[in-house]
């Protein structure tokens, strides 16, 4: 098996399981910051709207957690290639 089919065997696998929780945990909740924040609110100004409504939303709270989970890992990914990059291009430069 090739370094590339075997690359994107496990991309398909981590794919995969991203998005099985979200096909098949239905009304999963998780309380954060967010809800929080719109309970005081309320409790505050109860004729309060909000400027906009999401266009989307998750299927539960625990689903929300993932992605903004994976938003965060794959930020991080991106911060540490680019940190890498950045010094292997000074050591060539060094040499």
């Amino acid at each position: 098996m090739t370094l590339i089919r075997k690359n994107l065997v496990l991309l398909s696998l981590v794919v995969f399981l991203i998005l099985l929780p979200l096909l098949v945990i239905n009304n999963s909740e998780f309380g954060g910051a967010d809800g929080a924040a719109e309970e005081m609110i309320k409790e505050i100004n109860p004729s309060y709207k909000p400027w906009f409504n999401s266009f989307w939303e998750p299927p539960g709270g625990e689903t929300e957690s993932l992605l903004f989970a994976l938003q965060a890992a794959l930020g991080a990914g991106f911060l540490g290639y680019y940190i890498g990059l950045k010094r292997g291009q000074k050591k060539v430069s060094d040499k």
